[in-house]
């Protein structure tokens, strides 16, 4: 009977200490809340912490951004049924060296402000910006085929002074059971910075052999991922797939954050 009593004793103190345990936690969490007020990580409004980082109006933004169709050749937003032979009918005529593209969203709201934020040094939205990225390339058509993720480079002056590439940083981020990333792909001319509404044929001659692979490069025959934030005309991807392609690779596939050129509807 002593040992019984002794045995429900201790349980009663454990039950006791647990309670005293979520007591203390809660109120240093309510504490902690109060000091410091869980943020929107996009907008800086102060959100509940269950919010997962972004408020309401921020997730809104986002899902509407990421939600629609688009062409698996160019990246644009279209109807599924809009597609002829893999294009559709803004891209079915146009010289395009990258053979497909997966994108997270369009150009437009909170992710194109997380974007802007993310080049200007708040390394912080990679958390968000990496999840989007890996769940387009995972539900991709290419998925599987892919040997090497490679970052679209900055030249190496634009990269000492950012302190990041930030399709570097993107490309850290993405699962994959066997890819591997390569910076064997470098850019080996200072571009001028591509302006939004520069024209096509402008973008195309400001990146016209800025591309170079370096010595000991293992793209021979295998198949690339391209991964960079934002395509607008797709001139630097199509410059960087045309020198990945010269250096022998097979097939060279595109994974970026946006699409920008385009309205949302």
């Amino acid at each position: 009977m002593e040992l019984a009593g002794i045995a429900t004793i201790g349980i009663i103190a454990d039950v006791d200490t647990r309670k005293i345990k979520q007591a203390v936690i809660f109120t240093l969490h309510g504490i902690n809340h109060l000091l410091w007020p869980a943020v929107c990580i996009n907008c800086r409004k102060n959100i509940s912490e269950t919010d997962n980082n972004l408020c309401r109006k921020c997730w809104d933004e986002l899902i509407g951004c990421t939600g629609s169709d688009y062409c698996p050749r160019c990246g644009k937003d279209t109807s599924k049924y809009a597609i002829f032979e893999g294009a559709c009918p803004d891209c079915l005529d146009k010289d395009i060296h990258f053979d497909r593209i997966a994108r997270s969203g369009f150009y437009a709201d909170a992710l194109r402000k997380m974007i802007l934020d993310f080049k200007k040094g708040r390394t912080e939205l990679d958390r968000i910006l990496g999840f989007l990225a890996d769940s387009a390339i995972q539900g991709s058509s290419f998925y599987g085929d892919i040997d090497f993720f490679v970052p679209v480079p900055l030249h190496w002056s634009r990269r000492l002074f950012r302190g990041y590439n930030q399709a570097a940083v993107i490309a850290g981020k993405l699962k994959h059971p066997s890819a591997k990333i390569s910076i064997d792909l470098a850019r080996i001319r200072r571009t001028k910075q591509q302006p939004l509404a520069a024209s096509p044929a402008g973008r195309a001659a400001n990146v016209a052999d800025a591309f170079a692979v370096r010595k000991g490069h293992n793209f021979a025959g295998k198949n690339i991922c391209l991964v960079d934030d934002i395509k607008t005309t797709g001139a630097t991807l199509n410059e960087c797939a045309k020198t990945l392609k010269q250096a022998g690779a097979s097939k060279v596939f595109a994974l970026v954050l946006a699409v920008a050129g385009q309205q949302q509807t």
